[in-house]
């Protein structure tokens, strides 16, 4: 058994590639467009995944966007993504300067949440050791749901 993808709806396709390839980072991999189901789906990486992706050997999130508007509810119920970063600050505040807001920031230098324009929340993981704890991270509180 491997792990293929983990797929989620998105309202906004746009707004979705904004957010996880401008500001995450993840990159597109590949994209289906199905003009008799009307849905698109887009195939996204992250950076340090996508050799790997290519050759069908890595996990990718599946964006499924179906053209005929939808309402999607509840994307905490569904869990989270995570993903591992070199440098969990700068990642927070590439982030924050994209007019995302860090609904559990990284007090700790080791995790932090951030959601998706669909609610979907997204777990951030320092990548080794956790990095010394450091403003204004420190004192930022929470924010909403993550």
């Amino acid at each position: 058994m491997e792990y293929l993808h983990t797929m989620v709806r998105v309202a906004d396709l746009d707004a979705a590639l904004d957010f996880y390839c401008a500001k995450l980072g993840l990159r597109e991999m590949r994209r289906i467009d199905n003009e008799g189901g009307r849905f698109t789906l887009v195939f996204l990486a992250a950076p340090g995944d996508a050799s790997r992706a290519e050759a069908a050997q890595a996990p990718m999130v599946e964006l499924t966007h179906n053209w005929d508007p939808e309402t999607y509810t509840g994307g905490r119920n569904f869990g989270h993504l995570a993903y591992r970063v070199d440098d969990i600050y700068a990642a927070c505040q590439r982030l924050m300067d994209g007019g995302v807001t860090i609904n559990r920031p990284p007090r700790d230098g080791r995790m932090a949440f951030v959601r998706s324009p669909d609610g979907i929340s997204i777990e951030l993981l320092q990548k080794g050791a956790a990095l010394a704890p450091q403003e204004p991270w420190t004192s930022m509180p929470n924010v909403g749901a993550w």
